[in-house]
């Protein structure tokens, strides 16, 4: 299952570049410029909410699929509050998130590399973080381990080559913050 984010839909043409500011709007252009016609029509098919295997997916939220940063209880509510799903997966802040729901109350917040999640049995939203560009200071890759059948959730962070990615960035011409910012994860 894959999702389509904001960028994803400002390079296919569904969401307009000036909805973009600076950096993220060069960037969606630069790749309109040079996406290969495969890549485009992936990009063509993805949406920005999905569900599989009884897990609620959006890019921002279910109040806001494409635009809603869930990095409150509030919005994180809203989520678990508009969803049937006990499990709830979102991105868009690029920051790693294990927040669950009991009763009224929600307990968690940012899920750092090696945090471990039982979530047989209770309503839980959580976000991946960022393989790329993470913004919770910690430049490695972030992703998420999820096993239904163990009802098992391990946030995992991987190191690569940030050097390598920002000299790649530079070469483009892109924006210099873009390239800058991967080293601080933010």
């Amino acid at each position: 299952m894959c999702l389509g984010g904001n960028h994803d839909l400002a390079v296919r043409g569904t969401i307009d570049l000036e909805e973009f500011g600076g950096e993220a709007a060069v960037a969606a252009k630069w790749t309109r410029e040079v996406l290969e016609p495969q890549a485009q029509e992936l990009l063509d098919r993805l949406e920005p909410a999905g569900a599989a295997h009884g897990v609620a997916l959006y890019h921002g939220s279910a109040r806001d699929p494409i635009w809603e940063y869930v990095l409150s209880d509030e919005a994180a509510a809203a989520t678990l509050e508009l969803t049937g799903s006990p499990l709830v997966l979102v991105g868009h802040s690029h920051v790693a998130l294990q927040i669950v729901q009991s009763e009224d109350d929600l307990a968690g917040g940012n899920a750092p590399a090696g945090t471990e999640l039982d979530v047989g049995g209770v309503r839980a939203l959580l976000n991946p973080g960022s393989v790329g560009q993470p913004r919770d200071g910690d430049p490695r890759a972030a992703y998420l381990l999820l096993d239904l059948d163990a009802q098992h959730a391990s946030f995992r962070r991987v190191e690569y080559d940030v050097a390598r990615t920002q000299r790649e960035i530079r070469d483009t011409g892109l924006p210099e913050l873009l390239a800058a910012r991967l080293e601080l994860g933010i």
